[in-house]
């Protein structure tokens, strides 16, 4: 037998690919099929079974693809009704998979349909569960996705979601293995380990919702500070369930180079959002104007599905050249399938052609040190937590993910400074900002650890009471 946890950190998912004599299964498969089938080929094994733990919301499963170019049956479980030819299991189901067993274990509460999967190995044993988004490490899976589906309420489901974790993980033996869906960076919890594998008896001790002492402490403790899903949640979820275009089909769309000639046409012709995936250092000194930054490099997909609010919105890539396949992969992965071209070239091409060009005004944190006064104006684009961890005194918290929120708000006749953690973030702000006509900014290199570095200006650690208007 083989367990193989494959696992992208940008996304922060682990599918699985387990082997037993000449049968093989994969458990929450990621949009791009072709490394599962390289894996299949090499150990000259068949695809018996595609085991889905639910309808994910954070990502585009690749269970469609996967199944036509293979033959194997999709699998839910118990209550899942997908609009397509699946198995869907009963509780306590056997699958035989050569010599190991997969049992069914319906644990609903993150969903309704979300099944934990338990393997028992050759001699019986039980020896690991696949929990996808019911048990994390460290966390459970937040149950206030599918309220709107099911007509019950976030308290409704946490409730639920204790009742599958006492009645069917809990009592489980403390050897085994837990393999989530997540880690550490997904919005799909939020208190998550950085470690991806763990025994069950380490999370019974140590993961703060199996701690609780009744379900009512443990309903309050899981919902106590969860902030808003992302806005992509629910298109993702309606793809995994009625099903997508192929990725084949998205790729040929996709891969079509467009001359910086034509370029401005093709935007105005489709309604393209022109979408720039080069770093923060490139882009602020020169950009094709009205283009949004979000670097490839970074948390790149959660950022876009964030942001965008149409998963159809049609798409034009300026991206660094070679990695427009990369990017329209990563783009499918959250469910962003509608990319029509990609500027030929790169940004050299656009500013070789003599086109006009954008810029961002960018300064270290030196140089801020040096223009800061007690009346600048400062706007912190990082996560609630974060500032009130420690921020400049008297900046103003205006998280990234509202910023379609806040800036309509904002004077462009005041200048003001703008900064993130490390200058990702802040970046995808300026960008979204200057398209917007807002331009009387400037944006520092480094973020708040740079700033922080130079120990030339007053921050305060946690305050109650948070400049967030």
């Amino acid at each position: 037998m083989k367990i193989e946890q494959i696992y992208t950190g940008c996304l922060a998912q682990g599918a699985y690919y387990i082997v037993s004599e000449n049968e093989a299964i994969i458990i929450d498969p990621l949009r791009e099929v072709k490394p599962y089938l390289v894996r299949l080929e090499k150990d000259n094994v068949t695809l018996k079974y595609i085991f889905e733990t639910h309808f994910h919301a954070d990502f585009v499963s690749g269970h469609l693809d996967l199944s036509k170019k293979t033959g194997a049956p999709i699998v839910y479980g118990p209550t899942a009704a997908p609009e397509f030819e699946a198995i869907i299991a009963e509780d306590n189901q056997i699958f035989e998979i050569g010599k190991i067993k997969i049992k069914i274990l319906h644990t609903p509460g993150h969903t309704m349909e979300s099944t934990t999967y338990l393997l028992i190995d050759e001699n019986g044993k039980e020896t690991a569960i696949f929990t996808g988004d019911t048990l994390f490490l460290g966390d459970v899976g937040r149950p206030d996705l599918a309220q709107k589906a099911t007509n019950l309420t976030q308290e409704d489901l946490a409730g639920i979601l204790y009742d599958s974790i006492q009645s069917k993980i809990m009592p489980l033996d403390d050897s085994i293995t837990v393999y989530p869906a997540h880690g550490a960076g997904s919005a799909c919890g939020k208190n998550m380990q950085k470690e991806t594998v763990d025994i069950l008896g380490n999370q019974k001790r140590t993961n703060y919702a199996l701690n609780q002492p009744d379900k009512e402490s443990f309903i309050r403790e899981v919902l106590d500070g969860l902030t808003a899903p992302p806005k992509y949640f629910g298109m993702n979820v309606a793809m995994n369930k009625s099903g997508y275009e192929s990725l084949d089909i998205v790729m040929n769309k996709g891969l079509q180079p467009v001359s910086p000639e034509d370029f401005e046409a093709v935007a105005e012709e489709t309604g393209a959002l022109i979408l720039d995936t080069r770093g923060a250092a490139d882009f602020h000194k020169g950009f094709v104007p009205n283009s949004i930054n979000i670097g490839l490099k970074g948390d790149f997909a959660p950022w876009v599905g964030t942001l965008i609010v149409d998963v159809k919105h049609p798409l034009l890539l300026i991206t660094d050249e070679g990695t427009e396949e990369e990017v329209i992969i990563r783009l499918s992965r959250v469910g962003f399938d509608n990319v029509v071209g990609y500027l030929e070239g790169g940004f050299e091409a656009w500013k070789n052609a003599g086109k006009e060009i954008d810029e961002v005004k960018r300064i270290t944190p030196a140089e801020f040190a040096e223009q800061f006064t007690a009346d600048s104006k400062i706007i912190d684009v990082r996560k609630l937590t974060e500032y009130s961890a420690e921020h400049i005194d008297n900046a103003y918290n205006r998280p990234l993910d509202s910023i379609s929120d806040w800036a309509r708000n904002l004077d462009d006749s005041e200048h003001f400074f703008l900064h993130c953690a490390g200058g990702y973030r802040s970046m995808i702000a300026a960008s979204i900002l200057n398209s917007h006509g807002i331009r009387n900014f400037t944006e520092i290199e480094g973020g708040f650890n740079g700033i922080k570095k130079t120990g030339k200006l007053p921050t305060t650690d946690f305050v109650c009471q948070s400049k967030t208007t």
